[in-house]
């Protein structure tokens, strides 16, 4: 047995943060993961590169964050973005600023900030335990929590387990049990940040096809749009995964009574009647080229054939023979090709986790649990997330940081 001042649940992002806070404060702490190492999903993140955060404002942070940004304006705000660069440069990881404000270590490598957080911890006299959380209960005296082999007494917690993707990080739902456990609503989770099945059989076609600077625009049964944006995606066997894809994900978050479509312009850039215009002159020009040959002149290989079965235009249609009614349907795909979404990849897969710890019970400025006041929370574990670019970090590393001092000082103050 041992009698500790705070316990860490889970040694990821959030809670290496809440760990190292609170023993700023002064305090024994003890963290407890499931893996024999420490941060198993940050060496994962940006594609083992670690985006740390995002070079912006507190406010600019808050406007990427898609359920509940509003609780977290007073953490986001007290530890944001310029104090997450500032505390890993005084911990040994030089850090560049790249495409989109991503911010990422120097080195490009994960295991560099890991090996940051693992020395710092050290140096505050952490102690790091191996061992999954089976039961947890909190009275009076304090938090008692139940590994199997060990039965640990702290004064108080912090929940840091994370969501339920990628579970091979370790990362496999049980918070939300040990949450659950203390009487704490849980929001269903949902992926986010995921990669989405098309029903059409033509994205399969385009298999490995990356297209950058194209638009998309995101519709429900009703037809009313519901996300908007310019970037890059990709074409896989299943559907469609990039950056523009992920990011449209956190807005389908209603399948099970929802149809969600997607329309794909080809070329943002151009007004439809500018490339009406660019279509005719292009026709004109290579009046005796064959119809697939002329699209050569206007979007990838890959995506030549699945335009002409589309279209319903022959392949090899001389240009000078295609009519106005022709033109106007290659137009039309064009500047809004209609994908039809059949659902999001398994949860395993997702980025992030939507749904959570049902943050209407925590305190927005401690992360104390307003259930149990010896109970704090930080991280996936919670009902927050964002879009991909290092919001989600940035929120790991501001509800950790406010939950592992606020931890702290309710140890210190002897519960009160």
């Amino acid at each position: 047995m041992a009698q500790i001042d705070v316990l860490v649940v889970g040694g990821g992002a959030a809670g290496c943060m809440a760990a190292l806070s609170a023993a700023e404060q002064g305090c024994s702490v003890y963290l407890l993961e499931r893996n024999p190492k420490l941060g198993r999903k940050l060496y994962i993140t940006g594609k083992g590169r670690c985006n740390l955060t995002n070079h912006c404002t507190a406010a600019e942070t808050l406007s990427h964050v898609t359920c509940n940004s509003r609780f977290l304006t007073s953490a986001v705000t007290r530890f944001p973005p310029e104090a997450v660069q500032a505390y890993f440069q005084r911990l040994g990881v030089p850090l560049k600023l790249e495409r989109g404000g991503r911010v990422f270590p120097v080195s490009d490598k994960a295991a560099d900030v890991i090996d940051a957080l693992l020395k710092a911890l050290r140096r505050s006299n952490v102690t790091i335990q191996q061992g999954s959380a089976t039961g947890l209960t909190a009275d009076s005296s304090g938090v008692h929590l139940e590994t199997g082999e060990m039965v640990y007494h702290s004064r108080t917690a912090v929940l840091a387990t994370g969501g339920c993707s990628y579970p091979m990080t370790g990362s496999n739902g049980d918070g939300y049990q040990l949450a659950a456990g203390l009487g704490h609503t849980i929001i269903p989770p949902k992926p986010s940040l995921i990669p989405l099945v098309a029903k059409q059989d033509f994205c399969a076609k385009m298999q490995g096809l990356s297209l950058r600077n194209v638009a998309i625009k995101v519709k429900n049964s009703r037809k009313k749009e519901i996300y908007q944006a310019q970037g890059e995606l990709l074409f896989t066997h299943f559907g469609l995964s990039g950056p523009l894809i992920l990011s449209a994900s956190a807005h389908m978050r209603a399948f099970e009574k929802e149809h969600y479509y997607l329309l794909l312009d080809l070329k943002p850039a151009l007004e439809e009647s500018v490339l009406d215009a660019r279509l005719l002159r292009l026709f004109s020009e290579q009046a005796n080229r064959a119809f697939h040959h002329v699209l050569e002149a206007l979007v990838p290989r890959l995506m030549i054939p699945v335009l002409v079965e589309l279209s319903g235009i022959p392949a090899g249609e001389k240009a000078h023979s295609i009519t106005k009614a022709q033109r106007r349907r290659l137009l039309e795909l064009l500047k809004g090709l209609r994908i039809d979404i059949q659902g999001p990849r398994p949860i395993e897969e997702a980025i992030v986790t939507a749904g959570g710890v049902a943050v209407k019970e925590i305190n927005p400025a401690t992360m104390a649990s307003k259930l149990v006041p010896s109970i704090f929370f930080a991280g996936e574990l919670l009902d927050v997330d964002a879009y991909t670019g290092g919001f989600n970090l940035q929120i790991a590393w501001s509800t950790g940081r406010a939950a592992g001092i606020a931890a702290a000082q309710y140890a210190a103050q002897g519960g009160e």
